[in-house]
């Protein structure tokens, strides 16, 4: 079996493969501040309640937005579940012509799921990832990574509203039923998600013009992305397990 791990701002997503199979995944809030010891409890807890051994756990593959959490989970891999994790990074084996001016300043998630986009559904492509961060990124059909688009994600533009304006106050992220709020918590409600989905529709629609490659697939993941994706038809599917199988796809890229 191979563990997979996701490091975000936010959040944390890992999963365990079983040859081609995700026979789990999970999703739990990063912890800057943990040790290799604490997440250690938190993953052999989580794999306990699905009766996985993590002794059956053979190699694993980081892919880090946090410097500091990525050398924390190599060194959880090699004391508890005794293996050095592949870390996503300079030089790694992708599959991915990257195109960008610095391609070291490319972040991992963004290379990780440009492979899996590329591997499932072909390219040309589009990818749009919900995290703490909303991601664009662009492949053409020969699987040369374009670049694309970085915009401050819908929960900390929303925070930025409720801490900057006195008066306002904090609402659940949800879908309006209709655009014209008839009070304050609506009004920001529709405010914050249709302003998003407007967002995400035109740099999408630019991007698409600029690649000029006639019909370009639009994949959505991250955790929000049902969510905003619900309103939109610039998205032709959402893949929450996108970055999870891009992972196990460089992983076997790497030790093949």
């Amino acid at each position: 079996m191979i563990l997979a791990i996701d490091v975000g701002n936010t959040n944390m997503v890992f999963g365990i493969y079983e040859n081609e199979n995700l026979k789990a995944s999970y999703r739990i809030a990063t912890h800057h501040e943990y040790t290799e010891d604490e997440y250690s409890l938190v993953f052999n807890s989580l794999l306990g309640f699905r009766d996985i051994n993590p002794a059956s756990i053979e190699g694993g593959i980081i892919s880090s937005v946090v410097p500091s959490l990525t050398i924390v989970l190599e060194k959880m891999c090699k004391k508890y579940f005794y293996f050095t994790p592949i870390v996503v990074g300079p030089g790694i084996k992708s599959g991915i012509n990257i195109k960008y001016e610095n391609p070291k300043e490319v972040g991992a998630d963004r290379i990780v799921n440009a492979a899996a986009a590329f591997h499932k559904y072909g390219g040309p492509v589009i990818i749009v990832d919900f995290g703490t961060a909303t991601t664009f990124d662009a492949l053409t059909a020969e699987c040369d990574y374009l670049g694309g688009a970085i915009a401050p994600g819908i929960g900390i533009s929303s925070e930025a509203l409720f801490k900057t304006a006195a008066k306002l106050y904090r609402v659940e992220i949800a879908k309006p039923e209709k655009v014209i709020g008839k009070n304050t918590a609506t009004s920001i409600q529709s405010g914050i998600y249709n302003g998003y989905v407007g967002l995400v529709e035109n740099i999408v629609e630019k991007m698409k013009e600029e690649m000029g490659d006639g019909h370009v697939f639009t994949v959505a993941t991250g955790g929000l992305a049902p969510l905003i994706c619900s309103t939109t038809k610039n998205i032709d599917t959402v893949d929450m397990m996108l970055t999870l199988d891009g992972l196990k796809l460089i992983y076997e890229k790497n030790v093949s």
